[in-house]
């Protein structure tokens, strides 16, 4: 959109840049697939494409079963949304600020148009910082929600702002995910973890030549890799604060 809530401005790109830049990606002659398909390649069940590459969209804005989806349909591309159920259900409680935002009801568009629809949480929080209930809650609902919509298993999770530690990928896997996208703000590989497939973040700021480079294979490092010492530290801030003040958005 052209005027996103100043919230979320920095994750948001206009109608004109993102046309260019899925451009820049059918140029590349990458192959894109759905997150099931690599889940299915990581756990050994089939061979991907040469140089494939994952499309994901988060949350569940208005623009995605319109104009997004449109733009994507248009070029034959297949892509992955994870819907945040407690901000598209009318009624339901969220901790996503105020946005405009699809609706529950839409999620059977988004596979007309040939997304594959993942869950991401009920309300957003960072689910690192949960106790074990209200992390198994947040799993299981969301995925409940959706499968009751879709009329079909849900088996790909997205971690809110990609927070996650050895327990959430656990109960990732309890629930019955298959796999779980984080952010890690690197490239994915064919040995990642599939209970923390890496990806990028796309902001504002990036220009088509960044798109470009990253669909070969470059700016950015490549995952698995440990978790840094300052991710670790910071996991532990955040566990504190939420302690005090309750479940946070992870934003």
């Amino acid at each position: 959109m052209e005027d996103p809530p100043d919230w979320i401005a920095e994750f948001t790109v206009g109608p004109k840049e993102f046309g260019a830049q899925l451009d820049a990606i059918v140029a590349s002659g990458r192959t894109p697939v759905t997150i099931g398909a690599l889940s299915d390649h990581l756990a050994g069940r089939g061979e991907l494409p040469p140089r494939p590459v994952v499309l994901t969209f988060d949350d569940g804005f208005a623009d995605l079963p319109g104009p997004t989806a449109e733009a994507l349909a248009a070029r034959a591309l297949p892509a992955t949304a994870y819907l945040t159920t407690g901000a598209i259900t009318s009624g339901a409680h969220s901790l996503l600020p105020p946005a405009p935002m699809m609706t529950l009801g839409q999620a059977p568009l988004l596979e007309q148009f040939g997304m594959e629809v993942g869950a991401h949480t009920v309300t957003h929080p960072q689910l690192d910082t949960l106790d074990p209930q209200r992390l198994q809650h947040e799993l299981r609902h969301a995925q409940t929600v959706l499968e009751d919509t879709l009329g079909h298993e849900v088996r790909h999770l997205a971690y809110p702002h990609g927070y996650n530690s050895p327990a959430v990928r656990r109960a990732a896997r309890a629930a019955g995910y298959e796999s779980a996208v984080a952010v890690r703000h690197a490239l994915s590989s064919g040995t990642d973890q599939a209970y923390r497939i890496a990806r990028l973040i796309l902001r504002r700021s990036h220009t088509v030549a960044d798109v470009e480079a990253w669909m070969e294979g470059a700016g950015a490092r490549v995952a698995p890799y440990p978790d840094s010492l300052p991710t670790m530290g910071w996991r532990l801030y955040r566990r504190a604060r939420a302690a005090v003040r309750g479940p946070e958005f992870a934003g």
